[in-house]
């Protein structure tokens, strides 16, 4: 990225000048905003406030009444599916369609910065905000909200990046401290905000409440400088998630630019008083309103013009990304789609005529319109197909449900197919709490129960942010469409859906595991007393329940079709190298739609090492490609990998770092359904760092040079030689140091560290 210091901030001024005519008290003012959605105003210089809003999927402005928890009116705007349904459609191309979709919705309501999408990662599936969040996975998220950002930011205005970083719970989210080791931080938490920042290049950047390893993401210098800007190159603004800042001056010293909401008479006052007796320079200060100035200038162009949308348009949108989100999980006996003529289809359950399509909290939208699934389903079927309702269970009163479920259970038997429309009302998942199981509610369960004689021609077509338990009721229907929360559209799409108009073509983002004790964060999720230790490490979603073997529900990145793929082995080609920095391997593999529908088929690529110095997950999602195919029709898939994607984290080393030998690529349809691997050999320098006093035994005799050295000595390499498999294996894990103290292999630390001098000059001569 390139710094930004010529952009003009008025007609005759730049950044420069209008900052060098700013005083103290109004570089300070700038730096914490004007009110609840504005930045601050200096208007002797003609600096005025820009609007940021609300809008990870659909815009969420209020202009008569703020407020940063939903609660007041916002203008209408359309609602498109959450985090979660989008990133089950595994396609960039569509979810930047609906960035530049949010982005023209902005631009009609003079919003400079939409806040969003985030990236935190799925750590439990209890996360009463995962249905804004991707994946489980960092490198699916960060390929979708690159995608977003690259929409937004289209139409000249700005994204927000968030919640940077390690925000994945809502209990006690704004003061609790996630203990959280470097290699873990940089493998899990911290690369899909690492891709978007280097690709798609974020206006602002909007960090978390929580603090990590015990200091407030505000305030942590070494997140919001050091990685992000002097690792990531990031030159744009940071802002704080609302409510965030506890010592502004702290925060401006660690690098965050803008106080949301401001704190007006405090932390302005605080700032001033800390410049002024030298705790905080005024050039660190200088930075911060450079970047705030900067961002006035950037968003100017698109507030220069009226701009209007088509409101109709952008329902068709949010009616194809409902489409593309929804996940097919089960379909036996192809009892999808329903619809034939003369079928008679019974339609149970509140969802149906009351929809949820969306989350609650900050970024719920009062939508334009909303599509009815019933009403949707009746219309679409047509005058030959005959569409009943039965409500099945209630939404608030459960005392009337045992009369509800006897009826359904009635008309169920003279339906030729059921269509229940269950999930999790909206008092289940929100921000600012975290659920507490992974059940459906209790009447829906039973509803199902009582519908078990019936399985044979039952489909549950699910509503709900966040994963849900389907594991005990899943064999009691034959067929299960997860469609997430998918907006204001998500009643024509999944009557197109259901009645073959469309084809599923979605892929879980997240693991549906059997039960929540199988999660790996279990133990840990949400800790206390103000602390959660991330025991997990990086093993979380499909990477901790692959490494332990656990059975689940339906794994990472599975989704059926009413057509069927074929997948060919894969082959792979080596370009470039480690050590020269070039490496490219080229994955291709052929995919096939064998069956009499066209669709859509995610092809995916997984890196796994299986021989490594440290644990690393069975596979890893490093690539995907989704390909559309007609029946009989065939495609060549052809997707690159780089260094990065066969790196770990070394905390030895601090930084990345690939380790010689092989590794497996395998391609499928999900995490555990492989349709092919192929080994390829990587060569690369030695990861295991300099040798010194405290390297073991087996470190030095895995280093050629040393262990060269070593064996030179005849009594040492006679004393190796004699030793059996269990004393070399007790004998590897001793330090040197250790050995030469023992003295029994004949040197003694004076010995060693000549050896470790004379190691070192070889290496330093190498390197010359």
């Amino acid at each position: 990225m390139t710094a930004d210091t010529e952009r003009p901030v008025g007609q005759d001024q730049d950044v420069e000048a209008v900052l060098g005519q700013l005083t103290l008290e109004e570089k300070a003012a700038l730096s914490i905003g004007g009110d609840i959605w504005h930045t601050a105003a200096v208007e002797r210089l003609g600096i005025e406030p820009i609007m940021v809003s609300d809008g990870p999927h659909g815009l969420r402005a209020q202009f008569q009444t703020g407020d940063h928890v939903g609660l007041g009116d916002s203008v209408p705007a359309t609602c498109y599916p959450t985090a979660s349904a989008l990133a089950s459609s595994w396609n960039p191309d569509l979810v930047r369609r609906v960035g530049a979709a949010i982005g023209r919705e902005a631009l009609r309501w003079q919003v400079s910065v939409v806040l969003g999408p985030g990236v935190n990662m799925k750590r439990s599936p209890l996360c009463g905000r995962n249905f804004e969040y991707l994946s489980e996975d960092p490198w699916l998220a960060g390929e979708l909200a690159t995608a977003m950002v690259q929409g937004i930011q289209s139409q000249g205005v700005g994204a927000s990046l968030k919640h940077f970083a390690v925000n994945n719970q809502e209990t006690d989210r704004m003061r609790v401290s996630a203990e959280v080791d470097q290699r873990t931080l940089r493998e899990i938490y911290l690369p899909a905000f690492e891709r978007v920042i280097k690709v798609a290049e974020p206006w602002t950047v909007m960090c978390s409440y929580n603090k990590i390893n015990r200091t407030y993401a505000s305030q942590h210098h070494w997140l919001l400088t050091e990685v992000l800007r002097e690792e990531w190159g990031y030159d744009g603004l940071v802002m704080s998630d609302w409510g965030a800042v506890h010592d502004r001056p702290a925060a401006v010293a660690a690098g965050l630019d803008l106080e949301m909401p401001p704190l007006i008479g405090h932390s302005d006052v605080a700032v001033v008083r800390a410049v002024r007796d030298g705790t905080l320079p005024e050039s660190t200060l200088d930075e911060t309103v450079r970047r705030v100035l900067r961002l006035v200038a950037r968003s100017r162009p698109a507030r220069q013009a009226e701009h209007a949308f088509d409101e109709d348009d952008h329902h068709r949108i949010a009616r194809e990304a409902a489409r593309q989100s929804a996940v097919l999980l089960k379909n036996s006996d192809g009892l999808l789609p329903v619809g034939s003529p003369g079928q008679r289809i019974l339609v149970i359950g509140e969802f149906a005529r009351e929809p949820r399509f969306q989350g609650a909290g900050s970024s719920q939208v009062n939508p334009t319109r909303i599509d009815i699934p019933l009403d949707e389903l009746a219309t679409l079927a047509g005058p030959d197909v005959t569409v009943d309702f039965v409500p099945g269970y209630s939404l608030e009163d459960a005392a009337s449900d045992e009369g509800l479920r006897a009826e359904a259970l009635t008309a169920a038997r003279e339906a030729d197919a059921v269509l229940a429309f269950l999930g999790l009302p909206a008092s289940a998942e929100s921000e600012g709490f975290d659920r507490t199981r992974l059940d459906l509610p209790d009447n829906q369960l039973a509803l199902l129960d009582a519908l078990q004689d019936h399985r044979d021609k039952v489909a549950v077509i699910l509503a709900n942010g966040s994963a849900v338990r389907t594991s005990t009721w899943q064999h009691q229907v034959s067929a299960i469409l997860e469609c997430w929360l998918s907006g204001q559209a998500a009643g024509g799409a999944v009557a197109e859906l259901l009645l073959g108009r469309a084809n599923p073509s979605g892929k879980l983002a997240e693991t549906i595991p059997i039960r929540l004790q199988d999660n790996s964060s279990y133990l840990n999720f949400p800790g206390g007393d103000g602390i959660v230790r991330y025991g997990e490490g990086i093993f979380i979603g499909y990477r901790g329940y692959d490494r332990s073997e656990q059975e689940v529900s339906f794994p990472f990145g599975h989704g059926l079709s009413y057509t069927s793929f074929q997948i060919s082995e894969p082959s792979a080609v080596v370009q470039g190298s480690v050590e020269s920095g070039d490496l490219i391997v080229t994955i291709t593999a052929t995919v096939t739609n064998t069956g009499r529908r066209g669709g859509a088929e995610v092809v995916q690529a997984y890196v796994g090492d299986p021989l490594s110095i440290v644990p690393r997950p069975v596979r890893e999602l490093k690539a995907f490609a989704r390909v559309e195919l007609q029946p009989g029709e065939s495609a060549d898939v052809a997707m690159t990998l780089d260094e990065r994607a066969f790196a770990f984290w070394s905390e030895r080393l601090n930084r990345w770092a690939v380790e010689a030998g092989e590794f497996v690529i395998s391609v499928g349809s999900s995490s555990r359904d492989l349709a092919g691997s192929t080994s390829i050999m990587i060569d690369a320098p030695s990861v295991t760092g300099p040798i010194h006093r405290d390297s073991t035994m087996a470190e030095w005799l895995a280093d050629p040079a040393a262990a060269a050295m070593l064996t030179a000595d005849p009594r040492i390499d006679g004393a190796l030689q004699a030793m059996d498999e269990p004393m070399r294996a007790m004998f590897g894990d001793m330090p040197a140091s250790t050995v030469a103290g023992f003295g029994f292999l004949g040197f003694d630390l004076g010995a060693l560290d000549d050896m470790i001098s004379k190691l070192n000059n070889d290496v330093k001569e190498t390197d010359v």
